[in-house]
C-alpha cells in the first residue's frame, strides 16, 4: 500500500508502509534526507542543490561550460549561464538537464541581484571593465566570486571586506594569467625548496593559430576577445631587464627581432612584446633578488612585423570620427590611409627595405670578390675570424655562417617589403563588397570590424596555445637554467586551445571550492600551493602538460 508520507510546497513523496532507515535517498532523480521514520510516516528534507552562476558564454566559455555541466551531473549541481545572447547560450549548453539558460542584460542590476542570491559559487567571464559590478553584489549577497582577468584596482579595493566576509574572491584564474602564475610558482618553489637564488626570470605566453592553419600573410587567426587584440600594448610596459627598469612606449613594443625558441630542436621561433607591467609580480613570485624579470606574449614574426605598421598608420586610433554606415572597407581604408600619409609611408617603408638589401647584396659582392683575389693570389682564406657581438662578447664566426646570415637577411628584408602590403589587401584595403554599417567609429572599431571578418578561425581550423617559462639561477655556486613549456592545440574552430586553457582552470578551481578542497578566503591570484598544485595536477590529467629541460 502507499500512502502520502510528507508533503511540502515543493515536493511530495509516496512511500510503501514500511520502515525506512534514516538517511539520504532519491526519488524521481530528486536526493532527500530521511530523519525520523516509523511504519506510517516518514519525516524528511529536500537536499540544497548547489548552483554555479556564470556570467557570459562568448569565445572563451565554451569548454568552461562542458567541463561543469559534467562535474555538476556527478554531484548533483545546478550550471546557470547569463548571457545576453540566448543562442550564443544553448549553443554550448545544448540544452544539458543541470543548466539554465538566462538571456539578460549584465547592467540589469535588480536581474544580476537576483542570480546572485540564488547562486552557491559565481564565476565571470564578462569583459574586464565589468567584473566590478558583479563583485560588488557578490559582496553584498556573501558569495565568492571566480575570475579569468587581472585582478584590477576596483577589485582590489574589496580585499578587506571580502576577507571580513569569509569570501574567497579568485582572480586571474585563467590561462595568463592563470595557468602562467601556476607554473611559474611550481618552478620558483622547488627550486627555493633545493636551496636555489633566482637570477633571471622571464615568461612568455601567446595564442596562435595551429601550424596545420596558418594560411593567411597575418599568421593570425582570433580565439579570444578581438578588442583585446585591437587595443593590446596601448599602454606599453615595464619591466626588469639585467638590473634596469625598463619603460618602453607603445610605438616600440612590436618587435619582430625579439624571438624565443621551443620545442626538442627549438625549431619553433617566435616573436615576442612586454606585457604591460611585469613589475608587480616581481613581489607576489617572491623574486625580489632577481636581475631580469619580464612577461611577454608570444606572436609569429609577421604579425609582429604588420602590427607595427597598423600602429603606424593609426589605425588603433580610438576617436570616433568615422561614420560607416554604408561604408565598404576599400572606401574606410582609402579615407583614412590618405588622411596618415600612406603614398609617402609606404614609399619611405620599401625603400629602407630595398636599401638595406641593396647594402647587403653589395657587401657580401665584396666578400665573394675578395675571397676569389686571394684564391688567384694563393693566398689562404680565412675559414673564420673574430667579432664583438651585440653584447660585447667576443665570437667566434665562420666565414660561411657570414654568407648565410647576410643571405637570410637579405631574404627577410624581401619578404616584409611583400608583406606590407600583402598583410593591408588581406583586411580589406581592396574590399569593396563588405559593409560596415557600425555608425560612428574609430579606426579602432574598424579594424576589429575587418579582424573579425577576415581573420576567423573557420570550420576546421585549429588554434593553439604556445607557453614558456626561462628561468636562470644559482645553485651549490653552478649556474643553472630551466625552460619549461607548453603546447596545447585546439580541436576545432570551437573547441579551441583558448577556450581549454582559459576554461578549464576556472572550472576545476569551482569544483574544488564546491567540494571543499580549497578553503581559503580572502583576495587572491593562484599563487599559493594551496590553489596551484591540485589545480595543475588536475590539468595534466586534461592534457595539459609542461615539458622541463635543464641544463
Amino acid at each position: 500500500m502507499w500512502r502520502t508520507v510528507w508533503h511540502s510546497p515543493d515536493i511530495e513523496f509516496l512511500a510503501p508502509n514500511f520502515h525506512w532507515e534514516a538517511g539520504e535517498y532519491c526519488l524521481a532523480g530528486v536526493r532527500f534526507n530521511v530523519w525520523h521514520c516509523d511504519l506510517k510516516t516518514i519525516s524528511c528534507q529536500k537536499k540544497q542543490l548547489k548552483t554555479i552562476l556564470l556570467f557570459g558564454a562568448g569565445k572563451s566559455a565554451t569548454v568552461l561550460i562542458s567541463y561543469l555541466l559534467e562535474e555538476s551531473g556527478k554531484n548533483n549541481w545546478k550550471l546557470v549561464v547569463a548571457d545576453a545572447h540566448l543562442d550564443q547560450i544553448t549553443s554550448k549548453t545544448h540544452f544539458h538537464p543541470a543548466s539554465e539558460a538566462i538571456a539578460m542584460d549584465i547592467t540589469d542590476s535588480n536581474k544580476r541581484i537576483e542570480l546572485i542570491a540564488q547562486s552557491s559559487l559565481v564565476i565571470s567571464m564578462m569583459p574586464p571593465s565589468l567584473h566590478i559590478l558583479i563583485a560588488k553584489d557578490c559582496l553584498a549577497q556573501s558569495k565568492s566570486l571566480l575570475t579569468a582577468s587581472y585582478c584590477d584596482d576596483a577589485i582590489k579595493a574589496l580585499e578587506l571586506k571580502v576577507k571580513q566576509k569569509g569570501l574567497l574572491f579568485l582572480c586571474e584564474m585563467g590561462l595568463d594569467p592563470g595557468i602562467d602564475h601556476m607554473s611559474a610558482m611550481a618552478l620558483i618553489d622547488a627550486i627555493k625548496a633545493e636551496g636555489g637564488e633566482i637570477s633571471s626570470f622571464k615568461s612568455h605566453c601567446g595564442g596562435l593559430v595551429a601550424p596545420e592553419s596558418d594560411n593567411n600573410p597575418w599568421r593570425y587567426k582570433i580565439s579570444w576577445n578581438p578588442r583585446n587584440v585591437v587595443l593590446a600594448g596601448k599602454a606599453g610596459a615595464i619591466y626588469l631587464l639585467e638590473g634596469k627598469r625598463i619603460v618602453e612606449n607603445y610605438e616600440t613594443l612590436f618587435d619582430p627581432a625579439r624571438t624565443v625558441s621551443i620545442g626538442k630542436d627549438e625549431k619553433q621561433v617566435f616573436s615576442f612584446y612586454p606585457n604591460r607591467n611585469s613589475m608587480p609580480y616581481i613581489d607576489m613570485y617572491g623574486l625580489q633578488n632577481a636581475n631580469t624579470f619580464l612577461r611577454t606574449t608570444l606572436r609569429y614574426r609577421d604579425f609582429m612585423y604588420g602590427w607595427r605598421n597598423i600602429i603606424d598608420l593609426k589605425l588603433t586610433d580610438e576617436a570616433p570620427i568615422y561614420q560607416t554606415d554604408g561604408l565598404s572597407l576599400q572606401e574606410f581604408f582609402k579615407m583614412h590611409l590618405t588622411k596618415h600619409g600612406f603614398g609617402s609611408w609606404l614609399d619611405k617603408k620599401l625603400s629602407e627595405r630595398f636599401a638595406e638589401t641593396k647594402d647587403l647584396l653589395d657587401n657580401l659582392k665584396k666578400l665573394f670578390e675578395t675571397e676569389e683575389e686571394a684564391n688567384a693570389a694563393g693566398e689562404e682564406v680565412p675559414e673564420a675570424f673574430m667579432l664583438v657581438d651585440e653584447k660585447g662578447d667576443l665570437k667566434n664566426i665562420g666565414l660561411q655562417e657570414v654568407k648565410d646570415n647576410a643571405a637570410t637577411v637579405m631574404a627577410a628584408k624581401l619578404h616584409e617589403a611583400n608583406l606590407t602590403l600583402k598583410q593591408l589587401f588581406f583586411l580589406g584595403l581592396d574590399d569593396k563588397e563588405t559593409l560596415i554599417n557600425l555608425g560612428l567609429c574609430s579606426a579602432a572599431d574598424v579594424l576589429q570590424f575587418a579582424l573579425e571578418k577576415k581573420l576567423l578561425l573557420f570550420p576546421g581550423d585549429k588554434d593553439m596555445i604556445v607557453m614558456l617559462h626561462e628561468i636562470e639561477y644559482m645553485l651549490n655556486g653552478k649556474k643553472h637554467q630551466v625552460s619549461s613549456s607548453l603546447v596545447v592545440t585546439g580541436d576545432d574552430h570551437i573547441h579551441t586551445a583558448m577556450a581549454k586553457t582559459v576554461g578549464l582552470p576556472l572550472g576545476i578551481a569551482a569544483k574544488l571550492i564546491l567540494n571543499g578542497e580549497i578553503n581559503l578566503t580572502g583576495l587572491h591570484i593562484p599563487i599559493l600551493p594551496e590553489i596551484y598544485k591540485p589545480v595543475l595536477e588536475i590539468l595534466s590529467r586534461n592534457g595539459i602538460v609542461f615539458q622541463d629541460k635543464n641544463s
